[in-house]
């Protein structure tokens, strides 16, 4: 049987690609995690805990000309009907909600029951979150174009049954 870990980091792989490709019609591939490029307006992150037998967040990294761009292909509007504040926070939040459910079915599909938290969503400049054990960290980076976008996982170990 596979682990957790890696259970949960092959659903990641899968799921943001399969998520911003049915979504916003955009095709991102996996590649090595680097910084996000330097963006004037500014980066964006969203997140989703889950909770059970697993236990963890997803955060989803992107900078703001990016979400900006995948949040009116979401809303099928233009930039100039764009409100920049809740509008891409919403959106953001849905493709984090969205990648995290993938994971969360994947892991109750395996037996690792667990419920999903609300979206968080924070905007700031030069956004990161470490993680102190027992809890794990990963980092996954995902090309479309010039754009790129950052998963992160952080992930608490499982408890001795």
């Amino acid at each position: 049987m596979i682990d957790q870990a890696a259970q949960i980091e092959e659903s990641i792989l899968e799921a943001v690609p399969k998520v911003f490709h049915s979504m916003v019609s955009l095709d991102l591939k996996a590649e090595a995690p680097g910084a996000l490029s330097a963006d004037p307006k500014g980066e964006i992150m969203g997140s989703v805990g889950f909770t059970g037998k697993a236990t963890g967040v997803v955060y989803l990294y992107a900078g703001m000309s990016f979400a900006r761009d995948v949040t009116c292909r979401m809303l099928g509007i233009t930039e100039s009907d764009l409100d920049e504040g809740d509008m891409v926070c919403d959106a953001l939040g849905e493709l984090s909600n969205m990648v995290t459910g993938h994971v969360k079915t994947r892991l109750c599909d395996a037996g690792w029951t667990c419920t999903l938290t609300i979206p968080t969503v924070v905007r700031g400049q030069q956004l990161t979150v470490k993680g102190q054990p027992p809890l794990a960290s990963k980092i996954f980076g995902f090309r479309c174009g010039e754009n790129f976008l950052l998963a992160q996982l952080l992930l608490k170990e499982p408890q001795a049954a």
